[in-house]
């Protein structure tokens, strides 16, 4: 089948569809009419569309309008628990299994740089000198670096910690707006602020005491700075090659897509607040602490992986706008 033509073909169908759900309270009788029989028509089309290898951004236009549209027919609605377990399961974990590889490179590229930065000023004592008197060096890595994380009261620390974190993953995710260009930067920054401490430590030979502090939340806690940077980026991109799709129609369906990952990090970051809060400035053995950070960034993972790759596989796009229950197909 031609997607190319069947979309042309069917595209004022389902505009006109679309245009009597946005005013199903105020359809007259043959308006009513109109929209039931378009209804059919267009779940028609959508099973069409799925026994094919079409477009998944095309399914879930077509699964949302269909949905919709029934809604609009029936009068049902979706509990609210409901769209809170598909948020979870659908929309949030298809956004990041389907920016993978962009999370993937930014995840690559953050730790080749940091390391090759956190290496030159471990070994090189005039990069130290700009940073810090020798005194203020020595305080840094013998005492503030560690007491960091245990001045303040564990909870308050945590919500602190959660509020920043959210912060700096939502102005990423808004650096998209212009394409994406300024996400390099602040990623850049970040690195550098990780890699100046981490070079300041081994030059002292306190590394053990850096990876024993930052990774049992730093692991979670940069994965999510990743992914809102993987999704800021692809959204940016999404302007310049939207592929088969209009661009503005493409540029909305992936922005709505990244909604899902700003809230659903809210979360993630709530986690990581939790154990820089509570675990990393604990009386638990290194070992253990970092155990913590380990599980938790491995259950992430697992969790994206699996949730992610079974909705890409049903058509899922993590719209929220089009994305409410699974369409009917028509008899």
């Amino acid at each position: 089948m031609d997607i190319d033509a069947f979309v042309n073909a069917h595209r004022p169908v389902w505009d006109r569809l679309e245009e009597l759900v946005r005013r199903r309270r105020s359809l007259d009788g043959a308006e009513i009419d109109e929209l039931v029989e378009l209804y059919q028509r267009v779940a028609t089309h959508l099973s069409i569309v799925r026994s094919g290898q079409a477009d998944p951004f095309l399914v879930g236009r077509l699964s949302a309008l269909v949905a919709r549209a029934r809604s609009a027919v029936t009068g049902a609605h979706t509990p609210a628990w409901r769209e809170f377990v598909r948020f979870f399961t659908v929309s949030f974990p298809v956004v990041a299994y389907r920016a993978r590889w962009w999370w993937v490179g930014t995840t690559v590229a953050f730790l080749l740089v940091s390391t090759v930065m956190a290496v030159w000023v471990a070994h090189d004592p005039a990069v130290q000198a700009a940073v810090g008197t020798p005194e203020e060096i020595r305080r840094l890595v013998e005492h503030d670096f560690a007491d960091y994380y245990s001045e303040h009261p564990g909870a308050s620390f945590a919500g602190q910690v959660w509020v920043n974190n959210a912060w700096v993953s939502m102005q990423v995710i808004v650096m998209a707006i212009l394409l994406g260009l300024p996400i390099p930067y602040i990623l850049w920054q970040n690195a550098a602020n990780v890699a100046v401490s981490a070079g300041l430590m081994a030059s002292h030979d306190r590394l053990d005491i850096f990876f024993g502090l930052i990774t049992p939340h730093g692991l979670l806690e940069l994965t999510a700075v990743f992914l809102a940077a993987a999704v800021g980026m692809r959204l940016g991109w999404t302007v310049v090659n939207p592929g088969p799709r209009r661009r503005g129609e493409a540029l909305a369906e992936q922005g709505r897509a990244v909604v899902s990952v700003a809230l659903g990090l809210v979360v993630v970051l709530l986690v990581s607040g939790l154990i820089e809060g509570l675990v990393t400035p604990s009386g638990l053995p290194t070992w253990a602490r970092i155990g913590i950070g380990v599980v938790a960034e491995v259950a992430f993972l697992a969790y994206v992986i699996f949730f992610g790759r079974r909705a890409l596989a049903e058509g899922e796009t993590g719209d929220l706008e089009r994305a409410p229950d699974l369409a009917p197909s028509a008899g």
